[in-house]
């Protein structure tokens, strides 16, 4: 089972108090960031020879080394919480200790959005609404904030649903859903969750009755470790990708629908967190214990593409560019690092749908 406690002393943190400013030569003249790139897992031989006359593109280059690194002070290093997200407005938020920054990828700008008081926090959890402009915020005291950011104003406290932190939140629309240490999840209509009890549950608020207790709609029982890394699949609705902590190591794959587990493998590691390629059949995996790490996985194939190194602790947290080509990880090591991984897609990406003004405007739909 995976320890979820803090890690408060380590040598190797960060010693910077600025947060989100750019690190330069003390890092990228250590040994751990000039040794041999790892190599790469070649596709193997025994394909036959209608794939290889088949296919005739080129293996795309991965860079093994993060494009930036940021320092990220007094981000708590616990497994169980999600303290980085990527929202539709290209602004990246980061929550270190009691305080959410705003860190925005167009120019580089650092702003704070807010602090909570200390009786409140630490924050566990940050997630962007759809429209890229408000944002959800966990607390360790079971609240959640909702916040404008572009106005810095908070909208909302929802609490009461919660006995305890809420280390897990998403969007669907305007439907928020919480997840809490106490084992409750608040309004949920058809999502996954994974905890600490080894399994994985799919829910389906449509096949209950309005009046009853929701209900799974399969529990899955593969995994022998805590589950913390959830990722559904952009091309198959179906598809979800989960990954086991220390005492499991895998990744595996799951039909929703049925319930049934497609595929697993072995990865060496504590999976922390599983990201989807939106442009190619591709995941991307970060890991704890022991290798500290970034692996890119071919779906459905899972040839390991490429293993990328720079963090000196569990990569806890990841998030995704909108345009779906960048990755932001943030780790125990107290940095923020970004990843040039998934490229850019061969094809123009198609317009972005306009987001429905103020999606706000019905508050009390969030209860």
């Amino acid at each position: 089972m995976d320890a979820g406690s803090m890690n408060t002393s380590s040598s190797l943190k960060a010693q910077s108090h600025f947060p989100l400013q750019q690190q330069f030569l003390p890092r990228m003249t250590s040994k751990e960031n000039n040794k041999p790139p790892a190599p790469v897992e070649l596709i193997p031989q025994d394909y036959s020879l209608h794939h290889k006359a088949k296919s005739t593109k080129p293996r795309r280059h991965i860079p093994q080394s993060s494009e930036r690194t940021l320092d990220a002070p007094d981000i708590v290093d616990d497994f169980y919480l999600n303290l980085l997200d990527w929202g539709s407005s290209n602004v990246l938020a980061i929550a270190l200790g009691n305080t959410i920054y705003l860190w925005d990828a167009s120019d580089g700008s650092t702003s704070e959005l807010v602090t909570v008081d200390e009786e409140d926090g630490p924050v566990t959890s940050v997630n962007w609404a759809p429209d890229g402009r408000h944002i959800a915020i966990g607390l360790n005291n079971s609240h959640v904030q909702l916040w404008d950011s572009t106005s810095n104003r908070q909208l909302r406290t929802l609490s009461g649903g919660h006995r305890s932190r809420v280390g897990s939140l998403a969007w669907n629309n305007h439907i928020l859903t919480t997840g809490g240490m106490d084992g409750q999840i608040i309004n949920n209509d058809q999502l996954a969750s994974g905890g600490n009890d080894n399994l994985v549950h799919i829910w389906d608020r449509s096949t209950t009755l309005s009046n009853s207790a929701t209900q799974w709609l399969h529990r899955l029982e593969d995994h022998t470790s805590a589950v913390k890394a959830l990722a559904w699949c952009p091309f198959q609705g179906n598809l979800l990708a989960t990954g086991g902590g220390g005492g499991d190591r895998s990744i595996k794959f799951w039909n929703t629908h049925t319930g049934a587990c497609l595929n697993s493998i072995d990865t060496g590691s504590q999976v922390c967190a599983l990201l989807w390629n939106k442009n190619e059949r591709e995941l991307l995996s970060s890991h704890g214990f022991t290798q500290n790490q970034l692996a890119v996985w071919k779906y459905p194939s899972m040839v390991k593409m490429a293993e990328l190194n720079g963090h000196t602790s569990r990569v806890l947290y990841m998030a995704q560019s909108p345009d779906g080509c960048t990755i932001a990880t943030a780790a125990g090591d107290e940095t923020l690092r970004f990843w040039n991984v998934f490229g850019v897609p061969e094809m123009a990406a198609k317009p972005a749908i306009k987001a429905k003004p103020e999606p706000f405007f019905h508050l009390n739909r969030i209860r």
